[in-house]
């Protein structure tokens, strides 16, 4: 395993900071139960992330029906986002709270960063009445500044859209750990936009507080062709060992 910086080390699996004491978490990026239960089998993720193009590929289900079923099954947050982005700040709001009340200790609402500062407005009403957030569509740090400060309980970083903009991926995600901790602030950074396993390697030598994974990558983490090998080299010689073992 490559070695980091002594600031850090790795305890059950996970990074840990030893100045923060926060460890490197995952969440499933999905709507599908299915794929959900088979993951939770695992017991590697603490939460859920879903957002419009998720939930366009799960064809003949009601959106809420949806939702509690991933409330029921998930023992951690579920972040859901706005849908009706052109709509007023009271549109915005009113539709968060809707959600929110479908569980308020688990739902979080995903908030889009959008450019001319609405976004931020629709968090700090949202902090204000109690409701958990999640800001979303982050490029920068700066946008991730100015969401951590309204007071987002979660701030997330699109790292290969980061890249699609020529930005430095790995860099824009220790940065904005780093802002937050110098913030004083409670809220935790998701890195998304996965698009290959080594992807999620980078970014955990970053030292987010959440990886959130689409279920094709996270199905593609445990396996290593040298693994397999090694595994059916062990085998056989376990075959040849019983061949010869005496028995009593």
């Amino acid at each position: 395993m490559q070695t980091l910086s002594n600031s850090y080390q790795f305890i059950g699996g996970c990074q840990n900071n030893r100045e923060g004491g926060k460890r490197t978490k995952i969440f499933l990026d999905t709507a599908s139960s299915k794929e959900i239960k088979e993951i939770l089998q695992w017991g590697v993720i603490s939460g859920v992330t879903t957002n419009q193009k998720i939930f366009s590929v799960e064809k003949g289900c009601n959106f809420k029906d949806r939702v509690l079923e991933i409330l029921s099954l998930v023992d951690g947050p579920v972040s859901i986002e706005l849908t009706n982005t052109s709509g007023s700040d009271e549109d915005l709001v009113d539709e968060a709270s809707k959600y929110s009340r479908w569980d308020p200790k688990k739902i979080v609402i995903k908030v889009p960063m959008f450019g001319d500062g609405r976004g931020l407005r629709i968090v700090n009403r949202l902090k204000k009445k109690g409701i958990k957030t999640n800001m979303t569509c982050l490029i920068t740090p700066n946008q991730l500044f100015l969401a951590v400060l309204a007071g987002a309980t979660y701030v997330s970083i699109f790292f290969n859209r980061v890249r699609d903009a020529g930005l430095d991926a790995v860099k824009t995600v220790r940065d904005s750990t780093r802002i937050i901790s110098d913030c004083g602030s409670s809220a935790e950074l998701i890195v998304g936009s996965i698009r290959k396993p080594d992807d999620v390697y980078e970014i955990a030598t970053a030292s987010p507080h959440v990886i959130t994974i689409p279920y094709k990558i996270l199905m593609q983490m445990p396996f290593h062709q040298k693994t397999e090998d090694t595994i059916k080299e062990f085998d056989q010689a376990w075959q040849e060992f019983k061949k010869c073992e005496v028995q009593k």
